[in-house]
């Protein structure tokens, strides 16, 4: 019998992921949408992590964030319209060992998804999500969405939309067990990228309000921000969302605030003087049913098949 000397035998080589690992398709976005910054701020977490494609799922929902799957070589689950987040939640109460990710809108999320929405927040299951709110319905040509300002006019209002918008920090920050809260924007890239990785390394349900352009049916709605910074407010904090001083810069106005403390997250989140941009709550004291879901996952089917039958037998006459 032939066998190799033990000094012969070569290490394992250690897989190393780059970005061309995680690329599948070139994105059919607009150019100039932010859904490219959000992909390219994925990309590079994906990498700087080292996920492995194959412990990496992506879901999203219906609408321009919906293609995200497509654009990512890693497992996907393009979904039904506002319904991401039950199939996300199925997916880590079987599959505890996977990174997480859920892509969604504000038409997708914050209307027909509105009641998952509150209850996934409620579950505070292990995942980030993004909640790319360009303010408008997009993919469908311009109809007004639950965040669409007062007053703005679309294909479904002409006159202007005839009620205040939907704000979906206030709404997630009044769900009991929230524990997460972070709002970030396209067009900084530092703070983009950061407050993702912060999420994605949160123990809990991570909910990320992205300030996302649509150039092509919303082009004056961030326009103001981006040429005016002093109308965004940076959240500093030694427990927030850490960025370089080269990124901090491009905001003129900086505010400490404790993300611990909800009631001050709250009042952040109805400022309407500006727009406040990084963590506003965090806490990793609140339960999560992930937990609890995953009881039962090492036992054998001979062994759940036992377990229900003991169940059964309480209904014996």
């Amino acid at each position: 019998m032939f066998e190799l000397k033990q000094d012969w035998e070569l290490e394992p080589r250690l897989r190393h992921f780059v970005l061309e690992d995680y690329t599948r398709a070139v994105p059919r976005w607009c150019p100039g949408c932010g859904d490219h910054a959000v992909l390219a701020a994925f990309l590079r977490l994906a990498r700087d992590e080292q996920l492995v494609p194959e412990k990496t799922v992506v879901v999203s929902g219906i609408g321009c964030s919906g293609r995200f799957p497509h654009y990512v070589k890693t497992y996907g689950f393009h979904g039904l319209h506002g319904r991401p987040l039950p199939v996300a939640c199925g997916i880590r109460s079987r599959r505890p060992d996977l990174n997480l990710f859920v892509i969604t809108g504000d038409g997708d999320s914050c209307a027909i998804g509105t009641g998952h929405w509150i209850h996934a927040i409620r579950y505070n299951m292990k995942m980030t999500v993004l909640l790319l709110d360009n303010h408008i319905y997009s993919m469908t040509k311009m109809q007004s969405s639950p965040t669409t300002p007062e007053d703005h006019a679309s294909n479904t209002h002409p006159r202007g939309n005839p009620l205040p918008p939907l704000n979906p920090l206030t709404v997630t920050l009044g769900v009991q067990n929230a524990s997460f809260v972070a709002q970030t924007i396209d067009w900084n890239p530092p703070h983009l990228y950061a407050t993702l990785r912060a999420a994605h390394h949160h123990p809990g349900l991570a909910f990320v309000r992205v300030l996302q352009r649509c150039p092509h049916y919303m082009p004056e709605m961030y326009q103001s921000l981006q040429q005016d910074s002093s109308r965004m407010l940076l959240l500093t904090h030694a427990d927030g969302i850490q960025i370089e001083e080269s990124a901090a810069r491009l905001f003129k106005n900086k505010e400490e605030h404790e993300p611990s403390d909800l009631t001050a997250a709250r009042r952040q989140a109805e400022r309407e003087d500006v727009v406040p941009v990084g963590l506003l709550y965090h806490t990793e004291s609140v339960k999560r049913y992930d937990l609890y879901s995953a009881r039962g996952l090492g036992m054998s089917a001979a062994a759940k098949a036992e377990e229900v039958q003991s169940e059964l037998n309480g209904f014996l006459i």
